[in-house]
Formats: structure tokens, sequence, C-alpha cells
């Protein structure tokens, strides 16, 4: 049975350091210092760890964007930090 698009991929896990719950949320970031204005990276977050990574990201001037899971293709959902 395929999960309903409001909950977290299975195999996908909050980025916050120890969590292992699903993940709801991308959020799309770059450091303009290193990468091309065009180039994403993301960090997962639970429904939880999403506000202070959020901030975390924020601070530095580094937040794009934040998406559901849902909505990003397989391959850019992955954690990439």
């Amino acid at each position: 049975m395929a999960p309903e698009l409001h909950e977290p991929a299975p195999d996908l896990v909050c980025s916050a350091r120890g969590c292992r719950a699903g993940a709801a949320h991308a959020l799309r970031w770059n450091n303009p210092r290193l990468h091309t204005p065009e180039r994403r990276k993301t960090w997962l977050a639970c429904d939880e760890h999403r506000e202070g990574l959020s901030a975390h990201l924020q601070v530095r001037g580094f937040l794009r964007e934040v998406e559901a899971v849902s909505a990003q293709a397989p391959l850019q959902a992955q954690r990439t930090a």
C-alpha cells in the first residue's frame, strides 16, 4: 500500500542529530560562498525539528525553500548534508 501524501516517506529520516523520525519536510539550502545560486542541498526534517533546522539555516542566510517531502522527486529528497 502506498503512503498517503501527508505521511512521511518511510525510508527518509530527519537530519536532526540523533533523530530517527520519518522526514516530512525538505529544507532546500545553499551556502552562497561555496555554491552557485542554482545549487541546492537538502536537509530533511520531521515535524518536531522543522523549525529548529530552518532557523539554523536561516540565521546563516542559507535557507532557500521548504517543501513537503511528498513533493520531492525521490533522488532530490535524499539527505545530502
